[in-house]
């Protein structure tokens, strides 16, 4: 009786999902089958409990197949894991991303001395260079050129689950976008954990923008270059270079902020203070002018004070921030913030809803900005797109799926703009 296709399940961020995508192409090639193979996240205790929760949901659902359990959560908690009934493998980060690990899974081993496959991820000094030729859309595939992170804020967890900082060289990541090309893709986001510390770890210690240069010179038939989350206080001189002078650079990025408050930013262990994000932001418009940012930022984070949240709030409009993900502080066990003195729950809520609600308004007037405008859009599927600032286009009449299109603005609908 042939075997069925491994169930995969993904929690957590883009490059978690960028490793499923990975995980299905290793287990393919390994022959593995009749798994459920779960992709934690480990970034809360709130993230943890999800995925045990969805580890018990499918161990219902597919009762005869082996439970394969992996990710950031495993490799932090795996004794979390192996204590579990359904579990059958607990396997680290390093193991999910390797041909060997899968290969002997491939004819239905199960290890009987040996269900946690889990190394001290802080030895490894290496990206797994296993390139995925297409994952996201038809119209947009993800890069991973980084993994892992060398700084140690007092709220996350992450390092302990990804590692050191370690970088893909420049010339792995150009053939393999040079193949994306080929194949039709009109638009590539660069994706790691902490990306501006790409290069650190390489000869001559390039930059993220050496990178971004080096891409753009020597893939010019590449339409599109995005760059996910950042931390703008790493951004480097070539970087802001291209911010001003190339135009396949997409003016929107994503900055690890996280509080605009001094104090609490220099309790977060943060390297900036809310002046140098906003100066970021000042410069990078002045250089781009249709430049748009996203951010993150944490509500109530221990010691946080009325006042000090009114800074964080002020930030919004101050750096002109228009995509906000906004995240509820939750003690996450095992780092120094929670052990600090923690806010009342619901003022956390409520300072949460209130950054949220600022960042609606600030969508609103983007997307108020926009009417009457052309923009070039590429099509995700036949009725919406995104313009190079990451806005969502809806059309009323179908357009060709992974092209880029050139569309007048005419209305706004929810948070999408009409064409």
């Amino acid at each position: 009786m042939t075997s069925k296709p491994p169930i995969f399940a993904t929690l957590g961020c883009r490059l978690n999902s960028y490793e499923t995508q990975a995980m299905k192409e290793l287990t393919a090639s390994a022959g593995v089958g009749d798994a459920v193979v779960v992709n934690t996240c480990a970034v809360t205790a709130e993230a943890v409990r999800k995925a045990r929760q969805e580890i018990r949901k499918l161990r219902r659902e597919n009762p005869d197949a082996r439970m394969i359990v992996t990710g950031c959560a495993a490799q932090i908690e795996p004794e979390t894991f192996a204590n579990m009934d359904e579990v059958d493998i607990v396997m680290g980060n390093t193991e999910k991303m390797n041909p060997a690990t899968w290969n002997q899974l491939g004819n239905g081993f199960i290890p009987e001395t040996e269900s946690v496959l889990v190394d001290d991820i802080m030895s490894v000094t290496e990206t797994a260079q296993h390139l995925i030729d297409g994952f996201g859309t038809r119209s947009r595939a993800y890069v991973q050129v980084q993994n892992g992170c060398d700084h140690r804020c007092t709220f996350c967890i992450i390092p302990y689950g990804r590692g050191n900082s370690r970088s893909v060289p420049a010339g792995v990541i150009v053939d393999q976008i040079k193949r994306l090309v080929q194949r039709g893709f009109n638009e590539v986001v660069l994706t790691g954990v902490d990306l501006t510390s790409w290069g650190a770890d390489l000869p001559s210690e390039p930059k993220l923008g050496d990178l971004v240069a080096r891409i753009l010179k020597l893939v010019p038939d590449l339409p599109r270059l995005r760059i996910s989350s950042i931390d703008s206080i790493e951004v480097d001189d070539a970087l802001m270079g291209a911010i001003a002078t190339e135009p396949r650079l997409m003016p929107h990025m994503h900055l690890s902020l996280q509080a605009g408050d001094d104090m609490i930013l220099k309790r977060m262990k943060r390297r900036h203070l809310r002046d140098d994000a906003i100066r970021f932001c000042e410069d990078a418009k002045k250089l781009r002018p249709d430049m748009t940012f996203g951010a993150d930022i944490i509500a109530g984070f221990p010691t946080e004070t009325d006042a000090m949240f009114e800074n964080s709030l002020k930030l919004v409009t101050e750096c002109d921030l228009t995509w906000l993900h906004v995240f509820p502080y939750s003690p996450r066990p095992g780092t120094p913030a929670a052990k600090m003195p923690q806010v009342n729950g619901k003022a956390i809520k409520s300072r949460a809803a209130r950054l949220r609600q600022a960042g609606q308004d600030q969508v609103t007037r983007h997307l108020q900005a926009q009417l009457g405008k052309t923009h070039h859009v590429l099509m995700e599927n036949p009725r919406m797109g995104r313009t190079a600032q990451f806005t969502e286009v809806s059309f009323e009449a179908d357009q060709p799926e992974g092209q880029i299109v050139h569309a007048q603005i005419k209305g706004v609908a929810g948070q999408q703009l009409v064409a």
